[in-house]
């Protein structure tokens, strides 16, 4: 998995709350038997202007040249609720999204999120609010700054914002962990377990 220390990008809006992952990808856009592709139907009934087309829609923020290779979204509250569809993740990756702040998350998106190296980071409407401002008057120059290790997200204006994050999700973004590898890193202390429990209960031979 990708490790995630820092990250300097472009930052776009969706200030709506409620994004479920319908709308991060439509079904109809997940037909394929892999990741890979998946990034093209990524907020598909915005960025196109017809189901099922590839005809680009230029009032939609991603498609606007200022926001050329954006890899941060600010966005509302619930960003990723609805179904459980890991391909909503897929897409965003693949897409070249690194970190999504939003108000909250859905429960088992904002899961997906980390065993995929995608940063969920929750910030307050009022912060996010203070980051739009920032990037909106041009969004290739005002990037945005995210330093997980400190946990804190900085704008080119001067803002910086602290935000929180359990430590066990940390570690696997900061180190590039899925949950098998970051249990893995326990093997030892699993060995000695198993060790021990065989000699408690001897009859397991």
């Amino acid at each position: 998995m990708e490790k995630f220390t820092q990250h300097l990008g472009v930052a776009a809006a969706l200030l709506q709350a409620n994004i479920d992952t319908d709308v991060i990808i439509p079904s109809r856009e997940m037909k394929r038997v892999s990741k890979q592709g998946l990034g093209e139907g990524l907020f598909a009934n915005r960025r196109y202007t017809l189901p099922g087309s590839r005809e680009i829609n230029p009032d939609f923020v991603l498609n606007k040249p200022e926001y050329a290779n954006t890899s941060i979204l600010l966005s509302g509250d619930n960003f990723g609720c609805g179904s459980s569809r890991e391909h909503a993740v897929w897409a965003l990756k693949e897409y070249g999204i690194r970190a999504i702040i939003a108000e909250g998350f859905g429960s088992i998106f904002y899961n997906n999120c980390i065993r995929n190296g995608l940063l969920p980071l929750v910030l307050s409407e009022k912060k996010i609010a203070s980051l739009v401002d920032s990037v909106s008057a041009d969004p290739q120059a005002n990037r945005i700054n995210i330093d997980l290790e400190k946990q804190k997200v900085t704008a080119s204006a001067g803002q910086v914002f602290d935000f929180v994050i359990k430590p066990s999700q940390k570690e696997m973004l900061v180190h590039g962990l899925d949950a098998i590898s970051l249990t893995m890193t326990l093997s030892a202390e699993i060995s000695a377990f198993q060790q021990q429990y065989v000699k408690i209960y001897t009859w397991l031979n």
